[in-house]
């Protein structure tokens, strides 16, 4: 049961790991490029140079770029640059390549740039905060972010945010350019530029907000004298552990057990009901634990 168990979770592992990915290049190519939305990040550097290096697209751009940062990781980080990370940077970089061979487009595809911008934030959102829950990223700044933190006292989170923020403010001037004013209209520049900010700030909170809402779980405590049959459930159907210990009422002075108890929201659904059921008299306490750390949960690493 436990090898199954495990099976399941390294298959699920893998398949959300891709999933994320492809909703990253997805959003990228399908709704970011075609837009000219810069919301920072290695992919917005690569829209950028892309215009000002001849006979080069951006997935191969991207690809060079990804690849010399994991070189970086490699040397600098040793383990901390993981293969998940790698594994995401390649699948990443394929998957734009493959969609500009086969799914090519010259323009957005819709005249409703405000849609898709939200589509774009929404996919690349979505698709970052998937890897990051899985303990990887599609490369990158986030290479760089780890080194700054193993070598230098810079504060990554706000150096990175300031480096996002100059990649997506260089779009009001590089979109300025006769070869965009001349095509899309003369503000284009100023359209692209503030269409580009505001999708940088709402990917920052939709990612944290995702990944919030991934990686919570549900801290379950009962207090009950049928310590034994809801123990024994938690153990033997839920197959996880937990903790117990003796307390007392201070009106009635009573004794009785607490169990306590972290697990997915499902699990605690059905284990609310299942302590409902043994003991009707238990009182139940479910409450959200929005980080975990430990053997069934999160690597701490």
């Amino acid at each position: 049961m436990a090898d199954r168990k495990k099976v399941i979770g390294t298959v699920k592992y893998w398949v959300l790991l891709n999933i994320g990915a492809l909703s990253l290049a997805a959003g990228v190519y399908f709704f970011k490029s075609t837009n000219n939305f810069v919301f920072g990040g290695f992919s917005g550097l690569a829209l950028i140079l892309e215009n000002y290096i001849p006979n080069i697209n951006q997935s191969l751009i991207l690809l060079i770029m990804n690849s010399a940062v994991l070189i970086l990781g490699f040397i600098f980080l040793g383990k901390g640059c993981t293969f998940r990370t790698v594994y995401c940077s390649i699948i990443y970089s394929l998957e734009n390549f493959l969609f500009e061979t086969f799914i090519p487009l010259d323009s957005p595809l819709t005249d409703q740039p405000f849609m898709e911008l939200t589509y774009s934030v929404l996919l690349t959102g979505v698709g970052s905060a998937i890897m990051f829950n899985c303990g990887a990223s599609s490369g990158g700044t986030d290479i760089v972010a780890l080194i700054l933190k193993k070598y230098t006292s810079v504060n990554v989170g706000r150096a990175l945010l300031f480096t996002d923020i100059i990649i997506a403010a260089s779009s009001f001037f590089v979109f300025s350019q006769p070869a965009f004013t001349q095509v899309y209209g003369a503000n284009y520049g100023m359209t692209a530029g503030l269409y580009s900010m505001l999708g940088l700030f709402a990917k920052a909170f939709l990612i944290d907000g995702v990944i919030e809402d991934i990686g919570k779980s549900k801290y379950v405590t009962v207090i009950t004298n049928e310590v034994d049959k809801i123990g024994g459930y938690i153990i033997n159907t839920m197959h996880r552990d937990y903790t117990t210990y003796v307390a007392e009422g201070g009106y009635t002075g009573n004794q009785k057990h607490v169990l306590m108890i972290v697990c997915s929201r499902p699990e605690a659904r059905r284990l609310r009901a299942k302590a409902k059921q043994l003991d009707p008299a238990s009182f139940i306490i479910v409450s959200d634990a929005t980080e975990i750390l430990g053997k069934g949960f999160r690597d701490p690493g």
